[in-house]
């Protein structure tokens, strides 16, 4: 299995501009040969988005460009952070794309809350490790 990392500098709250170049990222690791990519923690939404987490829309947003993203996703499977918004609760997550869809999400548990950090404020803790199946292969 081959894995690429995508370590691009997303904006916060360029939602468009940060899905362009997710899907420029994905478009590199496929002509690369991979079967993996793995962006970067919120990369849609931009690292740290603080107070936008708190409006309906922009999670809305979020979601729609991720589904944006998702369809770039035909020849190899991308891990995309993506704060993502469920009934009551708002989780700091990692959105598995494969197959141009929304195969699976993966919540992060541990939630730090000291110096710069402040996502016990905005963000709930996931209940458990995501597991999903890729071909045949557990990936966790």
């Amino acid at each position: 299995m081959r894995i690429a990392l995508a370590q691009i500098n997303p904006t916060v709250g360029a939602l468009e501009a940060n899905a362009a170049r997710v899907i420029e990222g994905i478009g590199v690791a496929a002509a690369a040969g991979a079967d993996i990519v793995a962006f970067p923690e919120l990369v849609i939404s931009g690292y740290p988005p603080e107070d936008l987490l708190l409006k309906d829309h922009f999670l809305a947003q979020c979601w729609s460009a991720l589904l944006e993203v998702a369809g770039a996703t035909r020849d190899l499977c991308a891990l995309v952070g993506v704060p993502v918004a469920e009934g009551n609760a708002i989780y700091n997550a990692a959105a598995v794309l494969a197959g141009g869809r929304v195969a699976g999400i993966c919540r992060k548990i541990c939630l730090p809350n000291y110096a710069v950090f402040d996502e016990k404020r905005y963000f709930t803790p996931g209940g458990r490790t995501g597991i999903v199946d890729l071909g045949g292969t557990h990936v966790g």
